[in-house]
């Protein structure tokens, strides 16, 4: 069995209160179709999703970025087409809640992995240079094998965002589909 890892395909990382912009909309229809996949499979589908308390004096994120994905609000909800396989396979998706860039770091992540014998995941979503990014590193540094869906994953910063995939390759020996 493999797993799927969804990162912050949200509302507010999306087109809200911290937007990727057209980088996200574009991957939108290919993270669709991936979790789609996974799900008729019988693979496991985790959706990490950042999740920050509102007037949250101490969480390190607040002084470099707008306030995004509070508790409670439309802006953590799944963007578009995503939430509606969300809610149409909710019984074979994971939700998890991440308060730091890592899906791993203060989760039961590794934990749910190992439980269902995991040792390969493959990665979508945003930001490619900060949370896909940390998120592989501790599944590299967990000794996950990693696959990362270039045409899935998408950031701000389009030098930062090359820069990642090729440090995922380098550095982590994932697989980038599709390849170059």
């Amino acid at each position: 069995m493999n797993a799927l890892i969804v990162i912050d395909y949200t509302y507010d990382f999306v087109v809200g209160n911290l937007p990727v912009g057209q980088p996200a909309l574009q991957i939108e229809d290919r993270i669709t179709e991936l979790t789609e996949q996974f799900c008729q499979d019988g693979d496991w589908v985790v959706m990490a999703v950042d999740a920050h308390d509102k007037n949250d004096p101490y969480h390190p994120e607040n002084s470099l970025f707008p306030v995004h994905n509070v508790r409670g609000t439309s802006g953590r909800e799944l963007y578009g087409k995503l939430n509606d396989v969300y809610n149409n396979h909710q019984e074979k998706i994971y939700w998890l809640d991440k308060t730091r860039y890592s899906a791993f770091c203060g989760t039961d992540l590794d934990l749910q992995l190992r439980s269902r014998g995991i040792r390969n995941i493959y990665l979508a979503g945003v930001c490619t240079d900060i949370c896909v990014l940390h998120t592989a590193i501790d599944a590299y540094n967990r000794g996950y094998g990693l696959t990362v869906h270039a045409d899935a994953v998408a950031s701000f910063n389009h030098e930062g965002h090359c820069w990642a995939l090729g440090h995922f390759a380098a550095a982590m020996g994932a697989q980038i589909l599709p390849p170059d």
